[in-house]
């Protein structure tokens, strides 16, 4: 039948023809856990970077700490790298070099967009640090609370409501970038149209109907997003 196929029968192939939308949701499925466990990943990498990085730069001139400073320059690095080369370059050397001989294929994709968000997660966390007023932290230790205790009664609070629009995009771009994984064997939902493309040479409405799936769930995802952060200002007037 091939492109000779009307739309209604393209539709019937790609989608009701043996259950095949039941693939579209098990894909679909395998992009939103690889999202939220790389934003998991990518939170914990950001704070850890963000803070040494706040640390090293909150330092007096002549007083460094030579274990901060190498600490600092690793943390540099891994962003300066991550945020310098592509996606797809990273997940393929993960894929394809590190793990060679790995089968686990979730566990590759989550580290490698993991990874990758860590380094805009941590810009994103310490911009937000650096935008809570410098005085607050010397006020709290004025007051005989250590470090540690002024970042996480008092500074960490503020900056959670300035970092979460840019947090919300991060998640986003993050449910996006699950598409890339499929250069690595991974069957999430671009693979499964692309599989399906390759089965019934009709490409329009595979492409077309994950193209409305990552539509539908960015939307859902901005919506949320708009609803916390109405809440969150709504606690600031009260």
């Amino acid at each position: 039948m091939g492109a000779k196929a009307s739309l209604s029968e393209q539709f019937v192939m790609s989608f009701i023809e043996g259950d095949r939308w039941k693939l579209y949701l098990e894909g679909l499925g395998k992009s939103i856990l690889l999202t939220l466990g790389a934003l998991a990943l990518g939170v914990i990498f950001g704070i850890v970077v963000a803070v040494i990085r706040t640390l090293h730069d909150q330092q007096k001139g002549g007083k460094k700490s030579p274990g901060l400073v190498f600490a600092n320059a690793v943390c540099k690095l891994y962003t300066t790298v991550i945020r310098g080369t592509p996606m797809m370059v990273q997940l393929l050397i993960m894929g394809f070099v590190v793990f060679a001989t790995s089968r686990n294929l979730m566990g590759v994709a989550i580290l490698s967009l993991g990874i990758n968000s860590g380094a805009y997660v941590a810009e994103i966390i310490r911009g937000g640090i650096m935008s809570v007023d410098p005085g607050q932290m010397e006020a709290g230790r004025s007051l005989g609370m250590n470090y540690g205790t002024v970042m996480k009664e008092i500074i960490i609070p503020q900056a959670i409501k300035n970092i979460l629009p840019a947090l919300g995009n991060e998640l986003i771009t993050l449910f996006k970038d699950t598409s890339l994984v499929s250069v690595i064997g991974m069957t999430e939902l671009t693979k499964v149209a692309r599989d399906l493309q390759a089965r019934t040479y009709l490409p329009l409405m595979p492409y077309l109907g994950i193209a409305v799936m990552y539509l539908v769930v960015v939307i859902i995802l901005t919506y949320l997003q708009g609803i916390l952060e109405r809440r969150m200002r709504k606690s600031d007037r009260h």
